[in-house]
């Protein structure tokens, strides 16, 4: 089984280990308790997005690094398959990531479900700029302590340098197709 076959949270013990690391030296690391560090890596719980970010910033890995396979000798595909979109969303908010294998693209994008109620928790905060543009439903674009109500049709553009963070409080899903530089966030 290769490492992006696994579990998340025994990919991200996996990691932990080869870097020699304890659960409680990531815990102290990332701002997080021993006992969360400890749920996510037994898969008992999925992390937050921005959870996860702080765990792989202690790590230096990337979110897509860290649901990408890594493909050796294979030319980068040009068509994707929808099943074969690597989601790193939880909690209600899909956040399925384009991928062709390509580990030196300089642009990402997901495609981003938010369920009614799902927000992505904490401020998300990593260098670089997205923009965005809402499919269906409404979302709010909370970034730099500044609230942005946006309906299906409008786009935005932040830059993810800015703590921010996404919150549908309708009662219908919101969809967003959204792209960001760097491509390692």
């Amino acid at each position: 089984m290769n490492e992006a076959t696994l579990a998340p949270g025994r990919r991200l013990s996996q990691i932990r280990q080869e870097l020699g690391l304890s659960q409680r030296r990531v815990a102290e690391l990332a701002g997080l308790t021993h006992s969360a560090i400890s749920t996510i890596e037994q898969d008992k719980v999925s992390p937050a997005v921005s959870t996860l970010q702080k765990l792989l910033t202690v790590y230096g890995l990337s979110l897509s690094e860290f649901f990408s396979e890594t493909v050796k000798n294979t030319p980068p595909k040009i068509v994707i398959e929808p099943q074969e979109l690597i989601d790193i969303g939880s909690q209600g908010v899909s956040l399925k990531l384009i991928h062709n294998g390509n580990a030196s693209h300089n642009l990402a994008m997901l495609l981003e479900t938010y369920e009614p109620g799902s927000t992505t928790g904490e401020k998300i905060r990593h260098p670089g700029e997205e923009t965005g543009t809402l499919l269906e439903g409404e979302i709010t674009l909370t970034i730099g302590g500044q609230c942005y109500q946006l309906h299906a049709g409008q786009s935005y553009v932040i830059d993810t340098g800015l703590p921010h963070s996404f919150s549908n409080t309708s009662n219908r899903v919101c969809r967003i197709v959204s792209a960001h530089t760097p491509a390692n966030f």
